[in-house]
């Protein structure tokens, strides 16, 4: 690695030194649904590849330590669960107006839209006491209580690519650095209060400590974000950040999703700013931004940044400027690769200053925002002229200007957002969400982007990208029939007013989407689905002066299983099937099917995950997309096509609970491809091989974490249906159980307490009642009421209103028992 880097990575050590690594630390794992909302998402933009998700959810791993307030959460929180569809959050708030606050969590029971299902799937993430917000905490508070992450992470493809063998002429374009791909994070979080830390990346083929990276790394981020400090000061960020205004006509940087199985989530919402701590180069802002609170009802959120962008520089004009030669861009780059000479001379070309700010007026059952934004860039961004793109923003300087609402009445939820760009073009969305019955949801979003409406920063609900040249509706349908069985479809229908890429005239095009779910809680979950895409494209290989457009259409079909096998085994099976066709080319068919292995067994600090693939299409066009597990923080979306099998094997092992080391290998192999890639990514073969190694150190200051205990007892009957005949257990029996709940956090500075006795007694109080002089095996989840599984049962029901809680000791006798620390809630 050299001097340099080690001594960087040593000096964050150093600064820590007087940390300790036994900190508690559940490994966050994302639910089914959100992944697939995810998976969703790169199908539809027809992408793929890794990506590092730690901002994408960040505050679903936060709520599982410490569960978001049913009562006071708004809407924003709320989504920021991704694990509720928007006419569950209406309703939820509307019953909230209507009826007052929750008194317990299954209550949720009688709002429409939420079953059982719905009720376990958020079950670790929320809860319904109250808790006093606490804004007096000092910062250095914050910074000395605080948790501390470190992330070391390589990858790297192991057969011999194109760009990286002996240039046999020193002038043949090749990749200028090695094919290693490196990544550091530090990041300290308090609550999610504050936040700050550094990232680091350099990609396969970029230079590290040498070339045009003297400084190591090719890309640097670095944040200081603070929320809720005060109530009038409810967020300030430093360095890099998202913000985000209304449903992302004119900006929206974090992440916003689109068309997906779950039918009726197409509601953009997101705090106004948020932290950054990921790796792509393109889509955050650097500088600072604050949002003020004058009043309960009104936030106010202002922004500046600057920032160097990749461009691609057109040649030297002949015009002068004093003595200053002019430049422009063609486009800009947003890959953030810079391995190549012609990559590294577009890295930084042009300079970015945004500039804007939002004021918005909200209460219980409304919101109200107006939105302003500026760009100013460097150079003027001078694209090549196609017929297509005349409507395209060009220049140095834009402005746009928008209004977004969103209001509640009983089930309705009507929003939408209108905007406008400088040379007067405006684009608008406005949807309607509808809770038609308790079992049935309905969502209605219509669209209308001017074919000449221009946003640098924009990111909608959409079939394309760019929001612009494009008109349709959308309408989905959520029904739940019977218990366990879930119904999702939508229709969406759009048309294109002007000449798209590709496409050289203006064109219509239709979507559908159907999926049924059945669900079992712990032992089976599956769907079937299918969706057709018809829109049009350039006739393939025309000859004629003119390139008719012709319908194209896709047809895909899955099969989804999966199934715990026991509580350490997980099976997920899944069968793709499809087709591509035109008129101009034969039906392109195809399908794939894989397995899945997820072994991780109780108590052990070993696990694994594996997948074995195999897949043959026609080609490219019918392709099939598929998330995959792969390290902490980060996750694989690659596509399926031509014809060949694929594994992975991610083995993890954690000595202590603050260190994980991961390992990942994943190889593809094409039985009917001599070759691999294109250009410089070409590998002469028919196999790939991802090979990547990551150790996770998390540590937080010895000083300020307070354990405090609290004991019970209760006497209760039960025996074990599972052991062998004859053995004693298998006959009625009784225990006096003694519980020991250890609750671990830093002192409340006010109080002077880490939680109230009074508190835990009364979470515990219900649970004692549930089991004292009662028959265990009769209470649901204790059907095999181990000591074992008594602890587990325990530390689940009071995780979510006792988020410190550390672990469960359950003696059945003063010599036996068993301590849970919540590691396997992973």
């Amino acid at each position: 690695m050299g001097i340099r880097p080690c001594f960087f990575v040593l000096a964050l050590l150093y600064f820590c030194c007087p940390l300790v690594g036994q900190q508690r630390d559940t490994i966050f794992v994302p639910p089914a649904s959100a992944l697939e909302f995810i998976e969703d998402y790169f199908q539809n933009i027809e992408g793929e590849g890794d990506f590092d998700f730690n901002a994408l959810f960040e505050e679903l791993a936060f709520y599982q330590n410490n569960p978001i307030n049913l009562n006071t959460a708004n809407e924003d929180e709320l989504r920021a669960l991704r694990l509720l569809s928007d006419v569950q959050i209406i309703n939820l708030i509307s019953y909230r107006i209507q009826t007052g606050p929750l008194l317990a969590i299954y209550e949720l029971q009688v709002i429409p839209g939420f079953d059982m299902a719905a009720i376990r799937r958020i079950l670790p993430f929320v809860r319904v006491n109250s808790q006093l917000d606490d804004y007096n905490l000092p910062i250095g508070e914050m910074i000395a209580s605080g948790k501390n992450e470190l992330f070391l992470r390589w990858q790297r493809i192991l057969e011999n690519q194109k760009g990286y063998q002996p240039a046999d002429d020193p002038t043949t374009n090749r990749y200028l650095g090695d094919p290693n791909q490196l990544y550091l994070r530090f990041r300290h979080t308090y609550s999610n209060r504050l936040s700050w830390g550094i990232t680091a990346e350099k990609d396969r083929g970029e230079t590290f400590f040498k070339g045009s990276n003297t400084q190591g790394f090719d890309y640097y981020s670095a944040h200081f974000f603070l929320r809720d400090y005060k109530a009038w000061l409810p967020a300030v960020a430093l360095g890099d950040f998202n913000i985000s205004f209304g449903q992302g006509l004119v900006l929206f940087s974090g992440f916003g999703g689109g068309k997906s199985a779950f039918a009726t989530q197409v509601k953009r919402s997101s705090r106004t700013l948020m932290p950054y701590a990921s790796v792509n180069e393109a889509l955050f802002m650097r500088g600072a931004g604050v949002t003020l609170a004058p009043t309960e009802q009104i936030e106010v959120t202002t922004f500046a940044s600057y920032r160097r962008r990749d461009g691609n520089l057109t040649d030297i004009d002949t015009a002068f400027a004093g003595d200053q030669l002019l430049q422009r861009i063609t486009s800009f780059n947003e890959s953030g690769l810079h391995r190549t000479p012609s990559e590294v001379a577009d890295e930084g070309a042009v300079g970015q200053f945004t500039t804007g700010g939002n004021i918005i007026w909200s209460g219980q059952q409304h919101r109200l925002g107006v939105n302003l934004l500026y760009n100013q860039l460097d150079k003027a961004l001078d694209r090549t002229p196609q017929p297509y793109n005349q409507f395209y923003f060009s220049g140095d300087q834009l402005f746009n200007a928008s209004f977004d609402y969103s209001y509640i009445y009983r089930n309705f939820n009507f929003f939408g957002e209108t905007a406008w760009s400088d040379n007067g073009a405006m684009a608008t969305l406005n949807g309607l969400l509808i809770g038609l019955d308790r079992k049935v949801d309905l969502a209605i979003v219509y669209r209308r982007y001017a074919r000449d409406y221009q946003a640098l920063n924009a990111d909608a609900f959409a079939e394309t990208g760019g929001t612009r040249n494009e008109e349709g509706i959308y309408v989905g349908l959520e029904i739940r029939p019977a218990e366990r069985w879930t119904i999702s479809t939508y229709f969406d229908q759009w048309r294109h007013p002007w000449l798209r890429f590709n496409l050289d005239s203006p064109s219509t095009g239709y979507e559908y989407r159907g999926r049924i779910t059945y669900e079992q809680r712990r032992t089976l979950r599956m769907y079937l689905e299918a969706r057709q895409e018809t829109k049009y494209i350039n006739r393939p290989n025309n000859e004629t002066a003119f390139n008719e457009p012709i319908p194209r259409q896709i047809f895909q079909t899955r099969l989804h299983i999966a199934r715990p096998s026991t509580k350490a085994l997980e099976l997920r099976t899944r069968f793709d099937g499809g087709f591509f066709d035109n008129e101009a080319e034969d039906r392109q068919t195809g399908f794939s099917v894989l397995q899945d292995i997820l072994f991780k067994p109780l108590g052990s600090p070993l696990s694994f995950t594996a997948r074995y693939a195999l897949f043959d299409t026609d080609g490219y066009d019918i392709r099939f997309y598929h998330y995959e597990n792969n390290l902490l923080n980060t996750f694989s979306i690659p596509a399926y096509y031509n014809r060949g099998s694929r594994f992975y094997l991610n083995v993890r092992y954690r000595p202590l609970k603050a260190f994980t080391i991961e390992g990942r290998l994943a190889q593809t192999f094409w039985s009917n491809r001599d070759r691999i890639g294109s250009g410089l990514e070409e590998i002469d073969g028919p196999v790939r091989t991802e090979a990547a190694l990551q150790i996770k150190y998390q540590f937080s200051r010895l000083c300020n974490n307070i354990l405090l205990f609290k004991e019970y007892t209760f006497d209760a009957a039960h025996f074990l249906p599972h052991v062998p005949e004859g053995h004693k257990c298998k006959r009625m029996h009784g225990h006096t159980y003694v519980v020991r709940l250890c609750l671990e956090g830093p002192l409340d500075p006010v109080l002077g307490w880490v939680r109230d006795f009074a508190d835990i007694k009364k979470f515990w109080k219900p649970l004692e009642e549930q089991m004292d002089h009662h028959v265990l095996n009769d209470i649901p989840g204790l059907e095999n009421p181990t000591a074992e599984h008594i602890a587990i049962w325990i530390f689940r029901q009071l995780k979510p209103d006792l988020p410190e809680l550390a672990y469960v000791e359950l003696y059945e006798t003063p010599r036996s028992g068993v301590k849970y620390a919540g590691e396997l809630e992973s």
